[in-house]
């Protein structure tokens, strides 16, 4: 006995046309909201909202950015807008301010970059990060190479 498998799961049918659903329902439904603001605001007062009415609906049912349709890009940006949000901060040692030392442009600049560059691994520190990347360490296998 066999048995037909589904192929082609992710592809959506076109119903209306070039379209699917969606695509249809977008671009029907932004036609005619832009024919409502067209007869409530008329041309002058309703043109600027028509076109942002009309982008919409074109860019939700054109628009593919990444291969996926925009309307997950705009899902994503209202739940990263609504989200709680984790601000870190990292306090530095020293702080850096020429104008209360009266330190000269160069040598400003040479201890902002030492700031800048302040974590550095050390030789203990770079073997336990090569161990923990599983990677082989050099210094313990001399011999071999």
């Amino acid at each position: 006995m066999q048995f037909k498998v589904p192929q082609f799961l992710e592809i959506e049918d076109k119903i209306f046309g070039p379209f699917t659903f969606k695509e249809f329902v977008y671009l029907a439904g932004g036609g005619g909201l832009c024919f409502v603001l067209y007869k409530v605001l008329g041309l002058a007062f309703g043109l600027i909202p028509i076109l942002a009415v009309a982008g919409l609906a074109l860019a939700l049912t054109f628009y593919r950015p990444n291969n996926k349709p925009f309307i997950n890009m705009i899902e994503s940006g209202f739940n990263y807008l609504l989200q709680s949000k984790l601000y870190i901060w990292k306090r530095r040692r020293y702080k850096v301010s020429a104008l209360d030392k009266g330190v000269a442009e160069g040598e400003e600049d040479r201890q902002r970059e030492m700031l800048e560059n302040g974590v550095k691994l050390g030789g203990n520190k770079l073997r336990d990060l090569a161990w923990s990347l599983d990677v082989l360490d050099l210094s313990k296998h001399k011999n071999e190479f």
